[in-house]
């Protein structure tokens, strides 16, 4: 029947709503989360106390009546805390975690980056809805890739050499002793950076089809010094210069690519015959009912506007999409010619899988 023609539920009316109210809210303030990342609102809170309107407009040296509204925006999504008594907004430290410490594990100051890039690219989105084509990353707005960038460096600064790299078979003791390493899809570099401040023995190589972040990774290799044994290059993931490389990483990116089967294919003609390929993907289980959560409700939202349209715009365009699941990443592995396929950890966030010769 019709949903339209149905008796309405009062009960679940009022619920629905409130649950509309609340996303509704969150949507507007993911500007203001954008706002008080860029502006170093959150940060100035965080080391400065509470503080009245006033005065975070003089600590940042931004106008008090904005200042003013923000915070109150900020109050009323518990962003921050209000004491009414002194007038005064300070936040938790807790909140400060989230989004005044860019280097704690659970930072997310660059989600109002992402957020942004998605709205300004919707005409594009919606126009691939009705074509059918895709959206490639060159064609996306500039605040995509550094919110990115930022984004995933919360869980690769925390996790990568802590937890997945010693979950693979091996590779630590290679890495120690002096491997190659590729990081195809490697964006602005920060994995690629983070694996070579901890293993100075190896060599580590970049790969991206994005001039645009490739210049932005070299620019920090040369920042910290590593430029000598820390390479970027402009290339697709089919197209990888030989090196016989004892490790390859596909750090979230596999599923963006338009023929993944094909990638890791070419990937392993040029391994070491006892190379490992780590796959680092969104989590995900195999059933969709299964990823109906708030981490896959995210993943979601961001394949339906990046990762789908970034797949559809290439050759072949599987279009696995972010919730991909072991399952069919298992498939493309076995498609390429791999023959041993696991899952090495997991965090609520990614999928970690090991695939060898």
């Amino acid at each position: 029947m019709n949903a339209q023609m149905q008796p309405i539920n009062p009960d679940k009316l009022n619920a629905f709503m409130g649950k509309m109210l609340n996303d509704v809210g969150a949507a507007i303030n993911a500007s203001l989360l954008l706002i008080g990342d860029k502006l170093g609102l959150y940060r100035a809170l965080a080391e400065g106390g509470p503080m009245t309107s006033a005065e975070l407009a003089e600590k940042t040296k931004t106008s008090e009546r904005y200042i003013r509204e923000w915070l109150s925006a900020q109050a009323a999504s518990e962003y921050i805390k209000y004491d009414p008594a002194s007038g005064k907004f300070s936040i938790e430290p807790e909140q400060a975690a989230v989004f005044a410490d860019e280097d704690s594990p659970v930072f997310l100051g660059a989600v109002g980056d992402l957020v942004a890039a998605t709205l300004r690219d919707e005409p594009l989105i919606s126009e691939a809805f009705k074509t059918g084509k895709g959206v490639g990353w060159d064609k996306r707005s500039q605040c995509l890739f550094c919110g990115t960038a930022r984004f995933f460096r919360t869980g690769y600064r925390h996790h990568l050499v802590q937890e997945w790299l010693p979950a693979l078979h091996g590779v630590v003791e290679k890495l120690e002793r002096g491997a190659i390493v590729a990081d195809v899809g490697c964006g602005h570099g920060v994995s690629t950076l983070i694996m070579a401040r901890a293993f100075p023995k190896s060599q580590f190589y970049g790969f991206d089809y994005h001039p645009g972040s490739i210049e932005d990774a070299r620019k920090a290799a040369a920042e910290a010094g590593m430029g000598d044994r820390v390479r970027f290059e402009v290339s697709t993931a089919k197209t990888v210069p030989a090196h016989r490389y004892d490790l390859v990483c596909f750090f979230d990116c596999l599923h963006d690519m338009g023929d993944p089967v094909g990638a890791l294919r070419h990937i392993r003609s040029l391994m070491a015959p006892d190379g490992t390929c780590m796959l680092v993907e969104p989590f995900a289980n195999d059933r969709l009912e299964d990823n109906l959560t708030p981490v896959g409700r995210i993943y979601y939202g961001a394949s339906t506007v990046v990762c789908t349209p970034a797949s559809l715009d290439q050759e072949v365009g599987l279009a696995l999409g972010a919730q991909a699941g072991e399952g069919r990443l298992r498939k493309v592995a076995e498609e390429a010619g791999f023959t041993r396929f696991r899952r090495a950890t997991e965090t609520p966030f990614n999928l970690i899988l090991e695939a060898r010769p």
